[in-house]
């Protein structure tokens, strides 16, 4: 099984402007593939054609693991697309695990759900879940990022009570900054001992999620944590009224024409916000062109103007020193002031957006038998080293 510090170091970075750096992205498109992308050769957008093709040689030999698919777009048009099949009904039989939805061998829900082009996103669905966040701040629903997130926990009592929990705000949540005492990360995602694993497995994930003790100041420290995304799911259940996957359905999806999808759903029936969505790469690339554009699509501001760049504006520090992390997103620079976005999930999800030379790249994949993640830094680079135009 995949140990999660080589799942980490192998994550596809969003790489995002450092502080004091202005993020340059392309100017306003003429065209928005709201009802569909617009397939063109990599070479008439400036890209070498035979260097993606050897790389999708590559994915395609295994390899680099179990990849699914390889999709590229270069100012606002499919340069490339490409995927990959794999047997995961014969490699779930040798795990001799049990079928269920948060059993990450079954076939039915992993990494396809039942039999679709749908795939799992993973921790992707975080990005996702930060965008309505801003969303419903923009609506005057959320009275800001520094509101204190527990006062809207009032149907909750946590069995470890403590005042350092009761200042936790929303900036700290967005950000993994909660300092709730939380471990999923050092082993693997099926490992019984992990916190995300035992949330997984609880009636009530809020309960558990705010049940587990505090360890530090909010603010303080950095600690990859899915359950505080799921507090971001119940926040955006209590102030809108609406479930976290209606919300977005109604404030984002519809913009951007993703009518196909699945979300889970918790016992409680929340919306699995940490890991539960389900998209195909086309319309995942939509996702990430909208943060291409600043929050903008077609004539409309989707999210709030300075959302994108509050993202990336403060970085926080996280135990590896070239990684930053902002608003469920994973940060970090290259080049010379050039910076990147990326959403990363489980599994080897990897969207990597590259604002200065307007490139969405996505890639899917399954890599949780013994095999280590898709590397993002390494896609990052294949794909800058394709522009030829530069």
């Amino acid at each position: 099984m995949i140990h999660l510090m080589t799942y980490f170091y192998s994550i596809p970075l969003i790489l995002i402007c450092a502080v004091n750096l202005v993020c340059r992205g392309p100017d306003s498109p003429t065209k928005w593939p709201t009802t569909s992308w617009e397939v063109t050769s990599a070479t008439s957008q400036g890209m070498n054609s035979d260097s993606l093709a050897a790389f999708s040689a590559k994915l395609a030999s295994g390899d680099l693991g179990y990849i699914d698919g390889m999709l590229v777009i270069r100012n606002g048009m499919i340069v490339f697309e490409k995927e990959y099949t794999n047997d995961y009904d014969s490699l779930f039989k040798t795990t001799g695990t049990k079928l269920g939805k948060y059993n990450y061998y079954d076939p039915v829900w992993h990494p396809y759900y039942n039999n679709t082009r749908l795939h799992t996103m993973q921790s992707v669905s975080k990005s996702f879940t930060a965008a309505a966040v801003g969303v419903a701040i923009n609506d005057g629903l959320i009275p800001g990022l520094d509101a204190k997130i527990m006062d809207y926990f009032d149907e909750y009592e946590s069995s470890t009570p403590d005042p350092r929990r009761d200042a936790m705000t929303i900036r700290d949540v967005l950000t993994m900054t909660t300092g709730i005492q939380w471990d999923e990360f050092s082993m693997p995602y099926t490992d019984p001992t992990s916190n995300c694993v035992q949330m997984e497995e609880s009636l009530d994930w809020i309960q558990y999620v705010i049940d587990q003790p505090m360890a530090f100041e909010p603010g303080e420290k950095y600690e990859y944590n899915s359950g505080a995304t799921m507090l971001l799911s119940y926040l955006i259940n209590k102030t809108t009224g609406q479930d976290l996957a209606d919300y977005v359905k109604t404030n984002l999806f519809e913009s951007l024409g993703i009518t196909d999808y699945y979300w889970k759903h918790t016992p409680t029936g929340l919306t699995d916000a940490e890991g539960g969505l389900y998209l195909n790469a086309r319309d995942l690339a939509k996702f990430g062109y909208l943060y291409l554009y600043n929050g903008k699509w077609e004539n409309k501001q989707i999210l709030p103007e300075n959302w994108v760049e509050i993202t990336h504006a403060k970085p926080v520090d996280t135990i590896w020193p070239n990684f930053k992390y902002g608003f469920q997103w994973w940060l970090m620079p290259y080049g010379k002031n050039h910076t990147a976005l990326l959403a990363s999930g489980l599994g080897g999800q990897r969207m990597i957006v590259l604002p200065e030379l307007d490139i969405v790249a996505v890639f899917t994949g399954w890599n949780i038998y013994e095999k280590p993640a898709l590397d993002s830094w390494m896609a990052m680079n294949k794909m800058i080293d394709a522009v030829v135009d530069e």
